[in-house]
């Protein structure tokens, strides 16, 4: 079946699926795109014992980057992120987002998707450091901003050591202020530090100062996956956190609740930068380059 076609059968399952009983049952995603060709788009794992309702997605058909839904992420905390590039990625035209690393002078290059951004990363210019003005620069407007709702990756690790993959959601403003249900959460829905089947889920708080406070899952193992493929999920409400791991539920977490509306991140970074300044000895070792393959985001509101 020819991609068009398969987004309209899509688009029929969506509608449906407020009262379809895959939806109500969770069942388990069909087969991913077949071998060298394209594939009917791939049912979401949604939260059993609900009704959902689409609200964002990007199945990354084509070759170009929505840019109206994403930007790049290249500094943190005010400094310019050398490693963090906006050309070590690409749409396979198979319906997949290929975020890659790659070596160049002995250094080692990522990218970062995001729908938003955090006022704190980007410096200002020169112009704007004397003294009475704040050290931030001009405030980008938002591509999406959602609150509460299901968000669902479904993606392919990476395969060698030395870099690490993830799927989060951040708070334009997080730490602004005590109240990190007003000023937002950090929510790590996946992230894979390692090549041995182990991802782990991470709720930090107060922003990155003396008041961050942290929360992790520990180390979860994956189970096997025919195709590769693994779905995270992460159902947020505003009493509580659900994240999810191929439709099973994998930890549950009552606080403290954002309820500021946050943006999503999909992204890769290489080991050893943050610290020292310089690649993890592992990347050198690394066979590269490698791959992190998304298939689609999604992100659903439930019905009431």
């Amino acid at each position: 079946m020819q991609r068009g076609w398969a987004w309209v059968g899509w688009i029929v399952y969506v509608f449906l699926c407020a009262g379809s009983a895959l939806a109500e049952e969770s069942q388990p995603a069909a087969a991913g795109p077949s071998e060298g060709g394209i594939g009917e788009p791939v049912a979401s794992r949604l939260p059993p014992g609900k009704q959902w309702n689409l609200v964002w997605s990007d199945e990354f058909d084509g070759t170009e980057l929505d840019r109206g839904k994403w930007g790049f992420r290249l500094h943190m905390m005010h400094q310019r992120h050398e490693t963090w590039v906006e050309d070590a990625w690409y749409l396979d035209g198979k319906g997949h987002l290929v975020l890659t690393v790659y070596e160049r002078d002995g250094d080692y290059f990522t990218s970062q998707l995001q729908t938003g951004a955090n006022f704190m990363d980007r410096p200002p210019d020169s112009s704007f450091t004397q003294k009475f003005v704040w050290p931030i620069a001009e405030l980008e407007p938002p591509r999406f901003l959602h609150k509460y709702g299901y968000y669902e990756i479904r993606c392919k690790l990476p395969t060698q050591p030395g870099w690490w993959a993830a799927f989060w959601l951040q708070s334009p403003c997080i730490g602004a202020t005590l109240d990190p249900g007003d000023s937002g959460v950090e929510i790590d829905i996946m992230e894979n530090f390692t090549r041995d089947g182990v991802i782990s889920h991470a709720v930090h708080t107060g922003g990155y100062g003396k008041n961050r406070q942290s929360k992790g899952s520990g180390p979860i193992r994956l189970g096997e996956s025919p195709d590769g493929f693994h779905t995270f999920g992460l159902l947020w409400t505003p009493r509580e956190y659900v994240f999810y791991a191929d439709g099973k539920e994998t930890w549950r977490i009552d606080g403290p609740i954002s309820h500021r509306e946050q943006f999503i991140l999909v992204s890769a970074e290489c080991m050893g930068y943050r610290r020292e300044g310089r690649p993890s000895p592992e990347l050198h070792a690394a066979q590269i380059p490698d791959e992190f393959v998304i298939d689609y985001v999604r992100v659903f509101d439930e019905v009431p």
